[in-house]
Order: C-alpha cells, then sequence, then structure tokens
C-alpha cells in the first residue's frame, strides 16, 4: 500500500505586480492553453513578473505533519493554496491522494450572512456528507467549539477568535486525509489551542497528514515530525523541527546588514593610548566574525601607547545591530595599577558565548582618569549563530543574553 499522500515535483507559480498586466497575461496564458499550448514562455518571467515559487518539490506520507516556516511573502500560502487546488501551477507536478480539508484563512469558505449552524451544514455537503451524517456530526461540532450560544448569529458578527474556533472544528470533525492549516493556531485562547493540539495529534494517529505555517516555534517543534524553511520562493531540504528553525534565524539574520554607511567605524581621543587590531576567536583558537551561541569565544585586542602612561581602563562594549550595548565588558582593577610601554594584548574569554542570534559590533575604549585616550566606535562587527541543540531556541525574539544562573524550586 502506498503512504504517500502528497507528492510534489518541481513546482512553479509565478506572479504579476501589475494588475494591468497580470489581466492581459492571463489572457494570453488562457488563449494559449485552449490551442494546447503551454504558455509562460518555456519558463521564463515575463515583464513585472516574479516567483512565488520556484522548483518545490517534497513528499508527505500518512500521519506525518510538516511544518513550513517563513517571512511574510516568501511563499508559503501560495503553496498552500496550490495544494488546496485554488490556483494552478505554472510547471511542476502536485499528487494528492485523499480527501483534503484547508483553513488557510479566517473564515475562509464561510458565507458571513449565513449562521454558524448554516455555514457547518453547507461545508459538510460540500464535503459529500449525507444530512444524516451531518446530524450526527454536529453536535460533536458544537461541543468542541464551545460557540453554542452564538451559533444561529450570522458569522460575520464573530470575532476572528470565534472564526478560527469554528473553522478548525468543521475542517477536523469530517476527519480528511490531509489536513492544510495558515496560520491560524495563532488566534484564540490557550484552552482551545490545547484542544487543536490534541485534535491534531489524534488525527495524526488515525492517519491523518498536516500541513502547517506558523511562526510559532514552539508549535513547529511541538507538532511536527518534518519541517522546512520557505525563503523567496524556495523550500529547503526536509529536516527536523529544531534544525529548521535555526536555519529560519540564520537566514534572517543573513539578510541583516550588518552596518550601513551612516553607521562606520570612527575613532576619537588623544591617542597616546591606540587600539591597533580587535578581533573574535572561536573556541579553536581561530580568528572568526561568526561566533555560535553556547561555544566558546575570545574577543582579543591589540593596542599601543605612545608614552608610558599609567591609571589606563579599557572597556568593550557589544551591541546590538539597533544599536543597544547589550554587554559591558570592563577590565575593572586589572589595568589601572599597570604601566604600559609599547605593544600589548588584552583579551576577554567568554566560556560559554550567551549572546542570541543576531549581528553585534564592539566599541573599543581607554580612558586615563576622565581623559578618554581613544574610543574606537565599530571596531569589529561580528555575527551570533545558533547550532548547537542547546541554542537551538535561544532567538533574538526572547532577549539578546542568555543568563548563567543557578535554579531552586521548592
Amino acid at each position: 500500500m502506498n503512504d504517500t499522500l502528497i507528492k510534489v515535483e518541481g513546482v512553479s507559480k509565478r506572479f504579476c505586480r501589475s494588475l494591468k498586466k497580470s489581466l492581459w497575461y492571463g489572457t494570453q496564458d488562457l488563449c494559449n492553453e485552449i490551442v494546447g499550448r503551454r504558455h509562460g514562455r518555456q519558463g521564463q518571467l515575463r515583464d513585472d513578473e516574479f516567483w512565488a515559487l520556484k522548483d518545490v518539490g517534497f513528499d508527505l506520507r500518512r500521519g506525518e505533519c510538516l511544518g513550513l516556516i517563513g517571512r511574510n511573502g516568501a511563499g508559503k500560502t501560495t503553496l498552500l493554496r496550490l495544494l488546496n487546488g485554488l490556483i494552478k501551477p505554472d510547471s511542476g507536478r502536485i499528487e494528492i491522494r485523499g480527501r483534503v480539508g484547508a483553513l488557510i484563512a479566517l473564515g475562509a469558505g464561510f458565507n458571513p450572512i449565513l449562521t454558524g449552524r448554516e455555514n457547518i451544514q453547507i461545508n459538510a455537503s460540500v464535503l459529500g456528507l449525507s444530512k444524516r451524517e451531518i446530524d450526527e456530526k454536529i453536535g460533536q461540532i458544537i461541543e468542541f467549539s464551545e460557540i453554542e450560544e452564538f451559533l444561529d448569529m450570522p458569522v460575520q458578527s464573530y470575532s476572528s477568535g470565534m472564526a478560527v474556533r469554528l473553522g478548525f472544528t468543521v475542517a477536523v470533525s469530517f476527519e480528511p486525509d490531509i489536513m492544510l492549516v495558515d496560520e491560524v493556531l495563532a488566534v484564540g485562547d490557550s484552552s482551545f489551542q490545547r484542544k487543536c493540539f490534541d485534535r491534531i495529534f489524534h488525527l495524526q494517529r488515525r492517519g491523518t497528514s498536516f500541513i502547517i505555517v506558523s511562526h510559532n516555534p514552539y508549535q513547529i517543534e511541538r507538532l511536527c515530525q518534518k519541517a522546512a524553511v520557505v525563503h523567496r520562493g524556495r523550500l529547503s531540504p526536509l529536516t527536523g523541527g529544531k534544525e529548521a528553525i535555526a536555519r529560519y534565524h540564520d537566514l534572517m539574520q543573513q539578510e541583516l546588514a550588518p552596518s550601513t554607511t551612516a553607521a562606520v567605524s570612527s575613532r576619537e581621543g588623544t591617542h597616546e593610548l591606540v587600539f591597533d587590531r580587535l578581533f573574535f576567536e572561536n573556541g579553536d583558537g581561530q580568528a572568526t566574525d561568526i561566533l555560535h551561541c553556547t561555544r566558546p569565544a575570545r574577543l582579543t585586542a591589540d593596542f599601543h601607547v605612545t608614552r608610558p602612561i599609567n591609571n589606563v581602563r579599557i572597556r568593550f562594549e557589544i551591541c546590538s545591530a539597533d544599536n543597544v550595548v547589550v554587554l559591558n565588558l570592563t577590565a575593572n582593577g586589572l589595568t589601572e595599577s599597570r604601566q604600559f610601554e609599547g605593544k600589548h594584548r588584552i583579551a576577554f574569554s567568554m566560556e560559554p558565548l550567551r549572546l542570541t542570534s543576531g549581528w553585534y559590533y564592539v566599541n573599543a575604549i581607554a580612558v586615563d582618569t576622565n581623559i578618554r585616550l581613544d574610543t574606537w566606535n565599530r571596531a569589529a562587527e561580528f555575527r551570533v549563530l545558533l547550532q548547537d541543540n542547546d541554542a537551538m531556541l535561544l532567538t533574538s525574539d526572547c532577549g539578546v543574553f542568555v543568563c548563567d544562573g543557578r535554579w531552586e524550586i521548592e
């Protein structure tokens, strides 16, 4: 028995940014199809067109749950619409075995002027259920959705949470072979989300396959046996949830420019002490501008003084990409009592590094009492990645620093 319910091979979909050109291209493509010619100039883009999806391929077996993550506009919803048959691909092939249920938008498939009860009956009829089967199911739907007192009100008067409750309940109550869910689990209270999770697990055990689009790392990791990142219309290889989340955050950080022309390196001070070089080393002692959270890192600065000098205090400011000082590394009491002459090196080791993913830069500062000897703004820039298993969920969405300490629970 073939357990593959979805097979996608080389699927691509293009859209046009201009409405007028889109209508004209649509007319051309329709005429070409009527006469039996392939449209789209053999895969080439026309003026103002872009690839919403390009060469996407994957398989999904019975009972599996695939999570899709990616920034807005990456192509996730377009892929779900292709799988649901709402739009057709420009190239490639999609094979689907079994009945598909979809919850791609809040209230999708509902008539806003009809009541919740009437919409349940209509949706069930579209799925091919008889009146007897609908009558048997409607009690379960009402109980699960917890909106019985609003069931005979027009759907247009529902809140977004109520619409999700009804839409999700209707979609899963008839136990489709394949379920497509787009971000809707982010709406609603925690108790209903917990019920949704339980229902998804129940349906998975009965053989229903799911494709879930979510920006919530917890949902991806909890629900999905495998996951992928959709980035600029391309689909990454299918991996585990944690690996896909790490890939997603890495891609997002790569797109952040480490600096701009308005924020360049600058110097000020008397320059009786001058920083010559500032760099990072990884745990193997190799100089690098790419560090990893939860792994050792070492910040090193070479400097020289133009005359013998005492009472020097050196510090380094590690700043986030939005110019917030997140770490202040000060050599209090270690440099003031020494006399510096000629060339020197100072280093600070972090074992392990506890910054979360993102771009950072370092300001190097040396002062003699209240006199600024050298301030080197943006002396070095570096990027922190999340690759260790312990660091997969340490994202910049939850702050920039992971604090060590000792927990006590009584």
